[in-house]
């Protein structure tokens, strides 16, 4: 039996269900963790190092959890080091501080950093918005100090979402140009009043399917146009391709939209869950997800491309008999601590898995490695495009010497 086939059989056993969830993620809290202690003990490196994880070659196909428990949060002291020449986009969120850090320790390795502080809301005849109590401008002033680099300074494009928005509001948005030209204004407005470069939206998996197409594409031209005017730029974010459902967003999408908006975030991650347990992204699914939407004969390939943020996932998922979760840097290594043997690695997804038995259970935990991160930056810079990384506090320290 292969190893693919060997986790597939414990997974349905633990799982049975072919319910497909496409969702941004929060954090899961709490869970028991085994209660058996490591057998050895552990020589902790942290912070700024002579040594690079190219040159302590620590990026093993099956790492040692030893390994990664002592190196994991040591990172090269020289974090101006870029070794990805594509566009870098890092999310941060209000509730992983971490990620604010990580964005100042690294700033030179990003060049948008997008903070998932706002919803859109509909109030009477305006729209507004909520999360402004979020809005950090030291942390804003920062980031961009330490981010200047050769090819221009850090920019800052926060996520927006639309939020409580009913059936009508949707409809007159979508049917009625003054409706557009308000929401526009209003976000215009807050990018000058904030100092924004520009933002992050995301509404096609909300909207995708639902309506008719043209409807969406408007929305997205005459945003991206109207914010164009103004010196701000729009970056959509778009679904990945799935075989089980229909395609949302396709390169007829691509065609009509990539001369308009910045950038595209695909999300091409949140691939398993605990409803259909497995690999987080795997590595081919990613490779289909980018070549559908620009495929290699298509007109202009090198733009759209460049425009296309490939999605890397910085948490991972801890199955269990209950289902289990997202987990993130954290709660894997403490998972990570009950495991002597390397991890196991699947050569179809290019990821590596461990399982671990405890009093409650079995765990089947997926998490990023330096391997499975490398070969995904490996594939962006072959396919030509950019990189989008949801999101920078849930990861180890040590994968932004790979970026």
């Amino acid at each position: 039996m292969t190893t693919t086939a060997t986790y597939i059989a414990v997974i349905t056993v633990l799982l049975i269900s072919t319910s497909l969830i496409e969702a941004t993620l929060y954090p899961r809290k709490g869970g028991r963790v085994p209660k058996t202690k490591p057998a050895k003990p552990l020589n902790l490196l942290a912070g700024p190092q002579d040594e690079s994880v190219f040159d302590r070659k620590l990026i093993n196909m099956r790492p040692h959890p030893q390994e990664i428990l002592e190196s994991n949060a040591a990172y090269y002291k020289d974090t101006t080091l870029r070794n990805f020449n594509g566009t870098v986009l890092g999310y941060v969120t209000a509730w992983n501080s971490h990620g604010y850090d990580v964005a100042k320790i690294f700033a030179r390795k990003f060049d948008i950093i997008s903070p998932a502080w706002f919803h859109i809301i509909k109030d009477g005849d305006e729209y507004r918005l909520t999360g402004v109590h979020d809005i950090d401008g030291n942390w804003m002033r920062e980031i961009r100090h330490n981010g200047k680099k050769e090819r221009g300074t850090l920019k800052v494009f926060p996520r927006f979402l639309f939020d409580k928005f009913t059936e009508r509001d949707f409809s007159r948005l979508l049917s009625f140009e003054v409706e557009r030209i308000r929401l526009n204004e209003m976000l215009i407005n807050s990018c000058k009043k904030y100092k924004f470069d520009g933002i992050v939206l995301e509404f096609w998996t909300q909207l995708g399917g639902r309506v008719d197409d043209k409807f969406l594409i408007t929305l997205v031209q005459e945003m991206s146009d109207a914010m164009k005017k103004e010196n701000l730029r729009l970056i959509l974010v778009i679904p990945p391709y799935r075989k089980e459902v229909p395609n949302l967003f396709t390169d007829k999408h691509i065609n009509q939209l990539y001369k308009h908006v910045y950038a595209f975030s695909l999300m091409t991650y949140d691939y398993s869950n605990a409803q259909r347990p497995g690999a987080n992204s795997p590595l081919y699914w990613v490779r289909q997800s980018v070549e559908l939407l620009a495929p290699p004969e298509t007109h202009d390939i090198k733009t759209k491309r460049r425009k296309i943020l490939l999605g890397l996932n910085m948490y991972g998922n801890d199955y269990t008999p209950d289902g289990g979760g997202p987990i993130v840097a954290g709660q894997y290594l403490e998972l990570l601590k009950f495991m002597k043997k390397r991890l196991a690695y699947d050569e179809l997804d290019v990821e590596n898995y461990f399982e671990i038995k405890a009093d409650d259970g079995r765990h089947i935990v997926f998490y990023p490695s330096l391997y499975s991160v490398h070969e995904r930056i490996k594939l962006a810079q072959e396919l030509g495009t950019g990189i989008s990384i949801w999101e920078l506090g849930q990861g180890l320290d040590y994968f932004y010497d790979l970026f």
